[in-house]
């Protein structure tokens, strides 16, 4: 995050049309401040030290209950707004929740986090402790609870004894970028541009929707064309991006970036998630989707059988430069193909609709930036991220994309949108 200035956060949004149970509210957000949200970063004062988890129990700011109602097709643009407020993993807030009451009577509560402090499943695995009042202290020490000189100590003694990994990190290394080189130069794809010196610093929002549909329709129409909810959401994610032209240019195929959970319920990683790729023809997606069914079965299993690679590397990251960071992210996700980002949560326990306690109509599942200068955007060739998760009896597709050079608006991603569903003959509301 400090490298890249990339502030990814996690949002996850309600939507009532019933009274939302405030006292039921204030509950969950007392309870939230546990478990895994219970905690910050603290930094080495060594500059190749490692960061340390330490506790902040409890909220680390009041709820904050918008006074004037807005309308409702003003919603999106308030859940962006609240994904923009200042988030930080090692100063604070690390997570914040917002309440806005509508002009139709509904209300709208949205929770933010910091990804540095947990994922999706670590998100929603804390969701499901507050709601149901569990309340775990993991044991981190206080911030600044070691003197100066006694961290310095202790950071430079682990540094020496972990010399060994280093080393053979460094070896994976070279054997990696060597790989990377020769994969790069037989696809004749070109590397992604370096942000550095270039003057568009204008900070950018990317347009943010999400898409509801009933989860019976959704999972009868992905068996009428061979796949599956999985199959399905990929493959929505794949003819959108064709329509978008994230494709590659060599081939006109689609690369899915697809994350793996592998958390435990006693997981205390920030990010339990490794990544695997899959190679999708968009083109007959939309009336067969068996072919990309048995992908994404084989990227799994290939992934479980051989870790991702890039996973070693991570004993170097505190000796690395910032600009070498950012030039090991281009790396892991290999923006000259165009990755499109494709989430799928799954089926998720009935109570993370249950922020006040009761049964919200729409639960918004979304992983967005902070704002991001034009130019950050524009050099990694813009993005496109398609995050799927069921609650309650209904699929929400969350969609986040930026195309260079284009006007990039809500309204057209929208357009689009409903055009993919109009595609795979489904119907849905389009937020």
């Amino acid at each position: 995050m400090r490298a890249t200035g990339e502030e990814a956060v996690m949002q996850c949004a309600w939507l009532y049309e019933h009274p939302v149970d405030l006292e039921g509210l204030r509950r969950f957000h007392r309870n939230f401040g546990y478990g895994l949200a219970g905690r910050r970063i603290e930094p080495s004062p060594l500059p190749f030290g490692r960061h340390r988890w330490v506790s902040s129990l409890g909220p680390p700011v009041g709820i904050d209950f918008v006074e004037h109602p807005r309308p409702r097709e003003e919603l999106s643009d308030w859940l962006d707004e609240r994904a923009q407020l200042p988030i930080d993993p090692q100063w604070g807030p690390a997570w914040h929740l917002g309440v806005l009451p509508l002009t139709d009577g509904s209300t709208a509560v949205t929770m933010v986090g910091s990804h540095c402090i947990g994922d999706g499943g670590g998100a929603f695995l804390t969701v499901f402790e507050a709601v149901n009042g569990v309340n775990r202290d993991l044991g981190y020490p206080p911030p600044l609870s070691r003197t100066r000189s006694r961290a310095i100590l202790t950071d430079a003694r682990e540094t020496v004894q972990g010399l060994p990994e280093v080393a053979r990190t460094v070896a994976e290394a070279v054997r990696q970028a060597r790989k990377r080189k020769r994969d790069s130069a037989s696809s004749g794809a070109p590397a992604p541009r370096d942000v550095a010196g270039r003057h568009d610093d204008e900070l950018v929002v990317a347009p943010a929707i999400t898409v509801f549909v009933d989860a019976a329709e959704w999972d009868a129409r992905a068996a009428a064309l061979g796949g599956n909810s999985y199959a399905l959401s990929a493959g929505f994610a794949a003819k959108l991006a064709q329509r978008i032209g994230r494709v590659r240019a060599v081939d006109g195929m689609v690369t899915l970036n697809v994350p793996i959970n592998d958390r435990t319920l006693e997981d205390t990683r920030a990010n339990a998630v490794t990544l695997g790729d899959i190679t999708v023809d968009p083109t007959n997606v939309t009336s067969d989707l068996t072919a990309l069914r048995l992908a994404i079965r084989e990227s799994l299993k290939a992934r479980k059988d051989s870790p991702d690679e890039a996973l070693k590397l991570l004993p170097l990251i505190p000796f690395l430069p910032k600009r070498a960071v950012r030039k090991t992210a281009d790396a892991m996700f290999n923006f000259a193909d165009l990755p499109v980002s494709c989430s799928n949560l799954g089926e998720l326990p009935a109570d993370i609709g249950r922020a006040d306690g009761t049964d919200a109509e729409f639960v918004y599942v979304r992983g967005v930036d902070g704002a991001v200068t034009r130019g950050f955007l524009e050099a990694r060739r813009g993005l496109l991220t398609v995050i799927s998760a069921r609650v309650n009896g209904r699929l929400s597709l969350a969609i986040i994309a930026y195309r260079p050079g284009a006007e990039n608006t809500k309204p057209e991603l929208r357009e689009l949108a409903a055009k993919v569903l109009a595609e795979f003959e489904l119907t849905g509301i389009i937020d």
